[in-house]
């Protein structure tokens, strides 16, 4: 499967775009749409600041890296576009590695249309604050977002 412009849209409402690096609620600096690395690979930094079309090109490649990996790990389970792009999105925000090794993707492989999917999504609200897992409240709000996206037909 490939991600459609519902996707690409999602992700960029739910990012949104900052062309100078600021830190994340995680305390990680990133740029555009939430990049962390540049296409080589180095990572955002302090004082870093790029133009609209590199934010674009930058979402535009993680998505499709995320996309291929997101296509592979959900084999056999043949999903709808929404259910795919709403795992895409999980999956730019929070790593490939994440969705790998998450029961979300365990649920998604069992089931599809199991239920309680709602509930792995919202699982992965929490991020690292002066070194504490909390709940933030702009996780929370995507999380539901994805899950709605998910069950959305």
């Amino acid at each position: 499967m490939t991600p459609d412009k519902v996707c690409f849209d999602f992700i960029k409402s739910r990012e949104g775009l900052q062309l100078k690096a600021y830190k994340d609620s995680a305390g990680i600096w990133t740029i555009g749409y939430g990049s962390i690395h540049y296409e080589d690979g180095s990572p955002v930094k302090r004082g870093d600041a790029i133009t609209q079309q590199r934010a674009d090109k930058l979402l535009e490649d993680e998505i499709v890296l995320k996309s291929l990996k997101v296509d592979a790990a959900v084999r056999p389970a043949k999903l709808t576009q929404n259910q795919f792009n709403a795992l895409v999105s999980f999956a730019y925000n929070v790593g490939t590695g994440a969705l790998l090794s998450s029961t979300l993707l365990k649920k998604v492989k069992a089931n599809k249309n199991d239920p309680t999917i709602k509930d792995a999504f919202l699982v992965w609200n929490k991020a690292h604050v002066d070194g504490k897992l909390v709940a933030v409240a702009g996780l929370t709000n995507r999380r539901k977002a994805e899950a709605e996206l998910y069950f959305t037909a």
